[in-house]
């Protein structure tokens, strides 16, 4: 009998390749070369969009499913009362090598290792490009006041394995300086991850506490994507590695908030990470993002101002989170504030 799962259901396999190819293109140019992605976009990607205010950039998931994510937040746009003049809705799509292959893409098309592009890291071909770049670049064609005039706001979101891309890209973002320079804000939307970047060795005991992790137990705990060992290539300003302080102050000052399903605590759900270094810092999603929270709020007891907010009903479920009140704030309007 064929198995069957829903376009958003994250525990359908994700080493195939993906049903759909986004019809538009970006193209990327870095230190590390050039290519090109496929992204969905309300609009035509590369005219002018004046009138547009906001800017949503939607992550997909591990499953490389950018057309199901497109639907999404198409979906959740017109709950919240918005459409196409005001708010534009861009989804890239971050593809494997049997993507590219199945769908006889061009040679330009950059792809991954089939999950690499949730940390930052490079792209197998045709250049050594992060999936950080392809925000960069994304970022740099919304900073345009040619184009985009009338932008005041630009939102990165994802879930799960998107919630991973946002989390990294907001610890290690170099492509928000011409927003920033426009008076543009910038915001990110974190929901549902498998795990975070913790700034020193301490992880999760018991109920609050944290202390130094033992590294006998998991000797990549504190690697990157989970800690600040080994950084990408991304991550470097020529030959130099960042601070680690610096990065952590840079991240605090960001505008982040943090979405939990409230329901997503299955230790056994099939698409959660389920490595030492992701066990590390808890049983399951709920557990971790609530840790991560702790963490970082007793780091900074004196104002640490992103906001974590439990969506009652939501389990791993990308529209019950997005769709949610709270979702819907945290992408298109003021976000409410949680913990």
């Amino acid at each position: 009998m064929t198995e069957f799962f829903s376009a958003n259901d994250e525990r359908a396999p994700n080493e195939r390749p993906v049903s759909a190819v986004a019809p538009q293109h970006l193209t990327v140019e870095a230190r590390g070369g050039s290519g090109t992605v496929p992204l969905f976009a309300t609009g035509e990607w590369n005219a002018p969009q004046p009138g547009v205010e906001r800017a949503v950039i939607l992550i997909h998931g591990r499953l490389r499913n950018a057309d199901a994510y497109f639907q999404l937040a198409h979906r959740a746009r017109t709950r919240a009362g918005r459409n196409s003049a005001d708010t534009l809705l861009v989804v890239p799509q971050f593809l494997a090598a049997a993507d590219v292959d199945a769908h006889h893409l061009p040679a330009s098309t950059l792809r991954w290792e089939w999950t690499d592009w949730m940390g930052g890291g490079t792209a197998l071909a045709p250049a050594a490009l992060s999936s950080f770049d392809v925000l960069d670049a994304v970022l740099a064609q919304l900073a345009d006041a040619r184009k985009f005039p009338d932008l005041r706001e630009v939102v990165i979101a994802g879930h799960s394995g998107g919630g991973q891309v946002v989390q990294r890209y907001a610890v290690l973002v170099r492509g928000d300086a011409a927003l920033a320079a426009r008076g543009v804000a910038l915001r990110y939307v974190i929901a549902n991850p498998s795990s975070y970047v913790y700034f020193d060795t301490r992880r999760p005991v018991g109920t609050n506490g944290f202390a130094c992790y033992d590294e006998a137990h998991c000797a990549g705990f504190n690697r990157w994507k989970y800690g600040l060992d080994e950084l990408p290539a991304y991550a470097r300003d020529g030959n130099a590695l960042p601070d680690a302080a610096a990065l952590e102050a840079a991240y605090v000052y960001r505008d982040v908030t943090l979405l939990l399903g409230a329901d997503d605590c299955d230790p056994a759900h099939p698409a959660l990470d389920r490595s030492c270094a992701a066990l590390a810092q808890g049983a399951h999603r709920l557990a971790r993002g609530r840790a991560y929270t702790r963490y970082m709020c007793g780091r900074h007891p004196q104002g640490f101002a992103h906001r974590t907010i439990e969506i009652d009903g939501a389990g791993h479920d990308a529209d019950a989170v997005f769709g949610s009140p709270a979702g819907l704030a945290a992408l298109f309007g003021d976000p409410v504030r949680g913990a």
